[in-house]
């Protein structure tokens, strides 16, 4: 089960391409978000200085500051509590962000995810006892299993010398 993240934070960002974005977020995660989706949500349209952001190579300017997603190439006023206005970045929170934003699957780690699993299972091994013998947790095997962690390279070569059926079922499938 995947724990809850208390505050969102967007740790990386993997790729940009047209009006959407793969970013990792702080609970481990690939996910996408498409911003044709996202502005209009968030009431971006052609009255607001962000409408900008529907071109490409505006959108692609996009910055990770403070652990959110941010353009410095459009600007917004935010007031401050002695009533003062600052010109700030336009920034979407990242708990919105989060909100929109849908599992980014890749197809090679859910597939040797899913090979670990099955041959796991076809050894009558549990989750517990393939941690022990690979050197990691229970909680890391299950995340590999269910697409929600990638595997270190480290971590796959030890699972595969754990038994000639895992060397097997997870090579040649």
């Amino acid at each position: 089960m995947r724990r809850k993240i208390k505050i969102a934070r967007i740790l990386k960002i993997n790729w940009i391409r047209d009006l959407s974005v793969s970013v990792v977020f702080n609970n481990g995660e690939s996910r996408i978000i498409d911003f044709n989706i996202v502005f209009k949500k968030t009431g971006v349209d052609e009255k607001s200085d962000a409408f900008i952001l529907f071109k490409t190579e505006e959108f692609a300017r996009m910055e990770l500051q403070n652990n959110t997603l941010s353009w410095s190439n459009v600007k917004q006023y935010i007031t401050l509590r002695n009533n003062k206005k600052e010109l700030v970045p336009f920034e979407i929170g990242a708990d919105v962000l989060l909100k929109f934003s849908r599992p980014e699957k890749i197809d090679i780690s859910s597939r040797i995810g899913r090979l670990i699993k099955e041959a796991r299972m076809k050894t009558g091994l549990t989750q517990q006892e393939l941690a022990l013998r690979s050197g990691t947790t229970r909680n890391y095997i299950s995340r590999i299993e269910n697409n929600r962690s990638d595997i270190e390279l480290d971590t796959l070569r030890k699972i595969i010398e754990t038994g000639s059926s895992f060397q097997t079922d997870i090579i040649f499938n």
